[in-house]
C-alpha cells in the first residue's frame, strides 16, 4: 500500500492549483522542466520509439517534448486519476489510459518514462512498478526519484546506490544526477 492515498493527494492538488505544475504536485514549473530535461537527456533518441509516460498527470511531459522537438513516434500516457486522464486527453489529443502501475495491464512500448510517479510509493512498490514497466518495455525505463535517506511518511527517498543495487538484476542501470538538488534519474536498459 502506498504511503498515503495517492488519489486523494493528487485530486486535492489538481483541485487547488488546476492543470499546472503545482496541480500535479511539483513545487514549480522550473523544477518540473529540469526533471523532464534530465529524463529526455538520459533516454536518448526517441523519434522512432513508442513511449509510455507513466503517471502522465495532465500531459506536461508531452508538451515539454513538443517544445524541445523531442516527440516520440507514438506517445501513450497513463495515469491513476480519472480527472488527470481526462485533462491530459483534452490538452494533448493523445492516447491517455486510466491505469494503476501496480495492478492494471500496461501497454507495450519501447520506453517507459516516469517523472515523479514513484514519489508516494513504498520502496517495495517502487521496485514492483519498475519491474512491471520493464515487463512490457522493449528497450527500458527512465525515471526520477527523490534523493536522500528514506525518512518521510509521505515521500519516497532513495540513494542512488540503493536503487542501483535493487534494480541491477533487471538490466543495465545508469544513474544521472547533478541537475537538481534532491533528485536523480535512473535508466535501466534491457
Amino acid at each position: 500500500m502506498a504511503r498515503i492515498d495517492q488519489k486523494k493527494f493528487y485530486e486535492t492538488a489538481l483541485r487547488k492549483y488546476g492543470a499546472t505544475a503545482r496541480g500535479v504536485a511539483w513545487s514549480d514549473e522550473r523544477r518540473q522542466y529540469r526533471r523532464f530535461k534530465a529524463l529526455l537527456d538520459t533516454v536518448g533518441p526517441i523519434g522512432n520509439a513508442t513511449v509510455v509516460d507513466a503517471g502522465c498527470g495532465v500531459g506536461d511531459l508531452w508538451f515539454y517534448m513538443k517544445e524541445a522537438n523531442r516527440l516520440p513516434k507514438r506517445y501513450i500516457g497513463i495515469d491513476l486519476l480519472d480527472a488527470m486522464v481526462e485533462e491530459a486527453k483534452r490538452r494533448t489529443g493523445k492516447t491517455i489510459l486510466l491505469r494503476n502501475l501496480l495492478e492494471d495491464p500496461l501497454p507495450e512500448a519501447d520506453w517507459y518514462l516516469a517523472s515523479g510517479s514513484f514519489n508516494l510509493l513504498t520502496r517495495f512498490e517502487t521496485i514492483l512498478a519498475v519491474k512491471r514497466c520493464l515487463d512490457t518495455a522493449n528497450r527500458g525505463i527512465v525515471f526520477n526519484l527523490l534523493e536522500g535517506r528514506d525518512r518521510s511518511d509521505t515521500y519516497n527517498y532513495w540513494l542512488p546506490s540503493e536503487i542501483r543495487r535493487a534494480c541491477r538484476s533487471f538490466g543495465k542501470v545508469t544513474i544521472r544526477d547533478g541537475y537538481l538538488d534532491g533528485d536523480f534519474t535512473v535508466r535501466i536498459t534491457l
